[in-house]
């Protein structure tokens, strides 16, 4: 099935960042990775609980960036993953890793991650002045590895068919989540666009 997964940044919510993530959690996407990168290592972690908090509340699966030392579900990027052994890390359930290209994508997959994140496909705000690698450059890596590729960048329910039909296994979103109204109808129209290709 293919999955919602988001992806938070908390200098985009127009409230308060933990009200935002309660609304997103009790919409059921079906990930929630707490991404902050404008924080210190001590403040990220004492949100990330509170986040996990949150999540845990609605049973919704959660990852956080990187601290294996803490939690058992992570998501790096390749400068990250490159410089550990996952193989000396059994006590980590999940860890995915964030990819450029299809080479990294090929390499992730060897180094042991269930799972990559590939963009950014669409333009975004996120990524001004950065061209977008696009719908082939998603596919290849799709059909480069056999772990899941969730597929990230200006991604909304106008497009989001297309990221399905290119053989994502899912879509990150960032900015549509930390801005939209009501994130329950924001996510169940996102289902309903490949929900419709689908079947």
């Amino acid at each position: 099935m293919f999955k919602i997964i988001c992806v938070t940044d908390r200098k985009l919510c127009k409230e308060d960042f933990l009200t935002r993530i309660e609304k997103i959690a009790s919409a059921k996407p079906d990930r929630i990775i707490f991404r902050d990168k404008n924080c210190s290592d001590g403040e990220y972690v004492k949100f990330a609980f509170k986040v996990l908090d949150i999540s845990n509340k609605y049973n919704v699966p959660c990852s956080m960036y990187f601290h294996p030392e803490i939690f058992s579900n992570i998501h790096m990027t390749m400068p990250m993953l490159q410089h550990i052994s996952l193989k000396d890390m059994n006590f980590i359930n999940l860890v995915g890793a964030s990819v450029h290209s299809v080479e990294e994508a090929v390499e992730a997959e060897k180094m042991g991650v269930n799972y990559v994140i590939a963009g950014h496909i669409f333009e975004t705000d996120c990524k001004k002045g950065l061209a977008p690698r696009g719908l082939e450059f998603l596919s290849q890596v799709c059909n480069a590895v056999k772990i899941p590729v969730y597929a990230i960048g200006g991604i909304n329910s106008k497009n989001i068919n297309q990221v399905a039909k290119a053989g994502a296994d899912g879509a990150c979103i960032m900015s549509g989540l930390m801005t939209c109204e009501n994130p329950d109808e924001y996510i169940k129209q996102l289902r309903k666009e490949v929900t419709d290709i689908e079947v």
